[in-house]
């Protein structure tokens, strides 16, 4: 399939089953910390490998990434990411650990590492059900892996499987945030299926061909 000739219809199927999926992520973070989580419409973007970077504020960026790869009948890949300061408000939240940081000369505790794996797995978890249910395939995610480095390091290295063999990749982006406090949430969750997931998805809600 050449991404690049994709309709609008086909589009915003993309952009539907991005919304499907992280409205059921965002509804299990909200239930998880006890506050309202809002999320944009998710924007569908062909973008090269360095554009994907840049979404996320270019390659120095540092960042909290974990990344999910989703096996089954649809393979692909799901990065939750957030600024080191969400990461450390997130996990004070959860844990009333009001002296917790990620980054500081000492390591993080494990439990504080295991409290964002958690909260990736139930996020991913939501997300691929309501995927899964909507276009009637099956998908299930990996254990997380989890990073705390310059967006370059993070993301390359992850995409490094998609790149040999294609240079563009379909991101759909979520933004995601609780902006009613000062150190509110604020993210981004990005689904990229590999270029054999796309037409399987139309295929399974019956659109066929550009229209």
């Amino acid at each position: 399939m050449e991404l690049k000739n994709l309709s609008g219809i086909q589009m915003d199927v993309l952009r539907e089953i991005g919304n499907i999926g992280a409205g059921n992520a965002a509804t299990s973070m909200s239930q998880l910390i006890n506050k309202r989580i809002d999320m944009k419409v998710p924007s569908v973007k062909i973008v090269s490998f360095d554009e994907i970077i840049n979404i996320i504020g270019g390659p120095e960026q540092l960042i909290v990434a974990l990344l999910f790869k989703i096996h089954g009948e649809a393979p692909g890949s799901v990065y939750f990411i957030l600024g080191v300061e969400e990461a450390e408000s997130l996990v004070k939240n959860i844990t009333n650990d009001i002296d917790f940081k990620l980054v500081t000369d000492r390591q993080p505790s494990e439990l504080s590492m295991s409290v964002l794996k958690e909260i990736g797995n139930i996020m991913t978890g939501s997300y691929l059900s309501a995927l899964s249910d909507f276009v009637n395939i099956n998908m299930y995610s990996s254990i997380p892996y989890l990073g705390v480095d310059m967006a370059g390091a993070i993301l390359s290295s992850g995409l490094i499987e998609l790149s040999q063999v294609t240079d563009y990749a379909i991101v759909v982006d979520t933004e995601i945030s609780n902006l009613q406090e000062n150190n509110g949430l604020s993210g981004h969750f990005f689904l990229l299926p590999e270029i054999e997931t796309i037409p399987k998805f139309f295929s399974s809600l019956g659109i066929h061909g550009h229209v």
